[in-house]
């Protein structure tokens, strides 16, 4: 088996996908607010 060494792993990939879950994340967060209060304002 190989040696583990810590902080030698190419991981650009999985920062590029945490990155845009994070985006995608906050945008739909931000929608789902924007949503609340629009109902808030004009439901009747």
């Amino acid at each position: 088996m190989a040696e583990h060494k810590h902080g030698e792993m190419d991981i650009t990939v999985q920062t590029k996908t945490f990155n845009s879950f994070i985006k995608a994340t906050t945008w739909c967060v931000v929608a789902i607010v924007f949503l609340c209060l629009f109902l808030a304002v004009f439901a009747s």
